[in-house]
């Protein structure tokens, strides 16, 4: 047997050596702690998230910015544009330290500007849709996935009519034909808040059909057993035992499904159903130089590479999100 540790008196426990020689103590981290460090060293993945934060503050700054910058967004600038080719004057497509990214053809309306402002719509409309599309996915996923029987049925039928819905045209059909005025809105703000309904109410069941298979696993863990065993009720363990552990999957799904919002979004305004003129979008503008691309095409670069580096930007912070969230998914 060994000798007993002699403790000092008023003392209750030993401390460790490395306590004695005044090291630091070693501290337990939280999951998402250990899933912040994961990510840190994931560059790309912080490199796509800085960007969609300066992204987000472009948009909400946009005021300021195109004050400081440039000019207002529908403001004509007609002397800057050949009379004749109506096409800018200037190398570039009239770029130049007034007109970062030069002018648009005919009119000569500052591009930079409504590059800024067509941000406000792109993000607005993905940020609701995709939020409503995971509001309705996570709720009817949980209640399909822990009830089974015949919930989870007519639930799972319900997402396969959906997910076989043509939801493209259907959105062009209906955006097609919006009133001037419904539901006490009117103008571009009723037709915002219609395609923000089609796209998130018909894409739920992507997030949906994940939720539903996380749920089916989780509560078949020895947590959910106690809590049942305990007396919780079904609100209870729904809520405190199953939603937080879901957290991860959805948030995974929210960034990766934002980006594809608004690819459908500049697609719905590129087909002239989307949010109309004179109200600037990156798809709109995309469908006006599609006649110019030929003689000016820097006026299809700059909102096409607008949607392509944003579309990035989400995808890589996603999948950074995800490996870092669940490392075994790599």
């Amino acid at each position: 047997m060994s000798t007993p540790l002699e403790l000092e008196p008023g003392s209750t426990s030993a401390e460790p050596e490395s306590v004695l020689r005044g090291e630091k103590k070693i501290e337990g981290r939280s999951l998402g702690q250990i899933a912040w460090m994961r990510l840190k060293r994931d560059k790309v993945a912080l490199g796509g998230g800085v960007f969609v934060l300066l992204l987000i503050l472009m948009a909400l700054c946009a005021p300021l910015i195109v004050g400081l910058l440039g000019h207002p967004p529908d403001e004509f600038h007609q002397e800057l544009v050949d009379a004749n080719l109506q096409i800018p004057t200037a190398p570039f497509g009239g770029m130049s330290w007034d007109f970062l990214f030069g002018v648009e053809p005919v009119n000569g309306r500052d591009i930079f500007s409504r590059i800024i402002y067509g941000s406000q719509i792109s993000l607005l409309i993905a940020f609701l849709a995709t939020l409503l599309s995971v509001v309705i996915g996570t709720i009817l996923g949980v209640v399909a996935g822990y009830f089974g029987g015949v919930v989870d049925t007519i639930i799972s039928r319900s997402m396969d009519i959906f997910l076989a819905f043509p939801l493209l045209v259907f959105a062009i059909a209906l955006v097609g034909v919006v009133p001037d005025e419904a539901f006490g809105l009117k103008g571009d703000s009723l037709r915002i808040a219609v395609i923000i309904f089609i796209i998130g109410f018909f894409n739920w069941p992507y997030i949906g059909r994940i939720i539903r298979g996380q749920t089916l696993s989780l509560r078949e863990r020895e947590f959910v057993d106690a809590a049942r065993s305990l007396g919780a009720r079904t609100p209870y363990i729904l809520l405190k035992e199953l939603l937080p552990n879901l957290i991860a999957p959805i948030l995974v799904y929210a960034t990766l499904l934002i980006p594809t919002n608004i690819l459908f979004e500049a697609g719905l305004s590129f087909l002239g159903v989307g949010v109309q003129a004179p109200r600037a979008t990156w798809g709109g503008m995309l469908s006006d130089a599609a006649q110019w691309y030929q003689i000016d095409p820097w006026f299809m670069v700059w909102p096409g590479l607008a949607i392509f580096v944003t579309v990035l930007a989400f995808n890589l912070f996603g999948d950074g999100l995800r490996d870092a969230l669940d490392p075994r998914s790599r």
